[in-house]
């Protein structure tokens, strides 16, 4: 009789109810800082909107969260525990297909290593070795380095400022920094670039 948007739901109109009625009844039921992961999901789960994969992988990872913490109410009539099932088998096939994606670009990178190494040692030997290679090469290895040098620029950028914002958050009086974000969106942009830091640090083990 209260409800803010009465059935049929859609996902979205769900979420909304969630976000409304938080504190009055879902907050007694699971923990209230889940209202975070229910914000995340409701921000981006609309009808028709692309995602990228580590979106998509931070998503599958809240959705797990929410339904683990309502699981200790009840099973729902088993509906709980296949819903689980069935969002832990799309996470685990994302976070495969996206290991493979790192891999494939990986082996396409030690190939193309392979054949520049052929290529130098079958050149003809020059005073300078760094005739043998075409210009071109040199400017693409510099792009190359320049890209990479601008993806870790971006990362060390917003690590401080979200650490700037998490810190005011806690303790106003350590840093007089203007606020930008709230902090649930600081908290969401962290969990981004963690998934991203993860891509960067396996590309550079391999």
């Amino acid at each position: 009789q209260i409800l803010y948007l009465k059935p049929p739901w859609t996902l979205a109109n769900l979420l909304k109810c969630y976000k409304k009625h938080w504190m009055a009844v879902f907050g007694y039921v699971v923990p209230r800082s889940l209202l975070s992961t229910v914000e995340c999901l409701s921000k981006h789960f609309r009808a028709g909107e692309l995602v990228d994969s580590s979106t998509a992988h931070i998503l599958l990872q809240e959705s797990k969260k929410l339904l683990h913490a309502f699981s200790s109410r009840s099973d729902y009539d088993g509906v709980l525990p296949r819903a689980y099932a069935e969002v832990n088998k799309l996470y685990q096939t994302l976070t495969e297909v996206r290991r493979a994606l790192v891999r494939s670009d990986s082996e396409q990178d030690i190939s193309e290593n392979a054949v520049c190494e052929k290529m130098e040692a079958t050149t003809p030997s020059q005073q300078n070795g760094e005739e043998n290679l075409h210009p071109s090469f040199h400017v693409a290895q510099e792009n190359r380095h320049q890209e990479i040098w601008s993806v870790l620029e971006g990362v060390w950028n917003t690590i401080n400022l979200y650490s700037i914002e998490i810190f005011q958050k806690l303790d106003p009086s350590t840093i007089a920094v203007t606020a930008k974000a709230s902090f649930e969106e600081a908290f969401l942009g962290l969990q981004k670039l963690l998934a991203a830091v993860n891509d960067i640090r396996e590309g550079i083990s391999r």
